[in-house]
């Protein structure tokens, strides 16, 4: 079936990156699969990561399905545009409703994209991950794609205005080697290795971010252990 909304959504984001003048710095994309199945997993630090980690698929020219709250769906803008893109709601109360389609999706051959952090990390730090990515990925037989995303949390994120100012933000983007799902594995010791997976690729996505602070009134987006004032992981203890 040909795609009628998801091509011109995407350009029209390219566009908004142009009018922004993002500064974009992605690599590992030749790890994204041109044919069939995965589960495309990034850490979530702000209202358009998911845009951000399906950028990181176009160099292979595939469309990510994200899996998002059944409340975006509802709306009567972005409702119609998720539908026609085919992204997948999320209805808490039936989850299994929703895993189930995604499931659907990735034997169909398609990249699902999907956050296992499940809400955006106020301290910018990776929060614990749920293990349904990778139950999904074992029983479609796919892989799993980790992705790391850094810069996106300064354009909007949780408690903070959206700034989409011309302000030259450096956007950096890292995706990592594709890790077999095996359905004899431990989802539980599969969730612990894609964790530190996305942990190495976040981190080298930090130490290759070209911008620093401006001042004492802008270090919120860097987390408390690079020296920033995001608020501290839970359970963190202080240096």
């Amino acid at each position: 079936m040909a795609e009628l909304v998801y091509p011109p959504v995407v350009g029209a984001a390219r566009t908004l990156f142009k009018v922004l003048d993002l500064r974009f710095d992605i690599q590992g994309t030749e790890h994204i699969p041109r044919h069939g199945g995965a589960v495309l997993v990034s850490n979530h630090i702000g209202y358009l990561d998911f845009v951000f980690a399906g950028l990181a698929a176009r160099p292979a020219k595939r469309l990510v399905r994200f899996m998002a709250k059944d409340q975006v769906f509802k709306h009567k803008v972005s409702g119609p545009l998720m539908r026609a893109m085919k992204h997948i709601p999320v209805d808490r109360s039936a989850g299994q409703d929703s895993y189930r389609h995604a499931v659907r999706s990735l034997k169909a051959g398609e990249i699902v994209g999907v956050f296992p952090e499940a809400t955006i990390s106020p301290s910018f730090t990776l929060k614990q991950f749920k293990s349904g990515a990778v139950r999904m990925a074992q029983e479609a037989g796919v892989p799993v794609l980790p992705v790391a995303l850094w810069g996106t949390q300064r354009l909007w994120t949780k408690g903070r205005k959206r700034d989409f100012g011309r302000n030259h933000f450096p956007i950096t983007i890292r995706v990592g080697e594709q890790i077999p799902a095996p359905a004899d594995e431990s989802p539980a010791a599969l969730t612990d290795l894609m964790r530190d997976r996305m942990q190495e690729l976040l981190e080298a996505a930090q130490e290759a971010y070209p911008a620093k602070p401006s001042g004492p009134d802008d270090t919120w987006w860097l987390p408390a252990h690079l020296g920033g004032s995001a608020p501290p992981a839970p359970g963190a203890t202080a240096a």
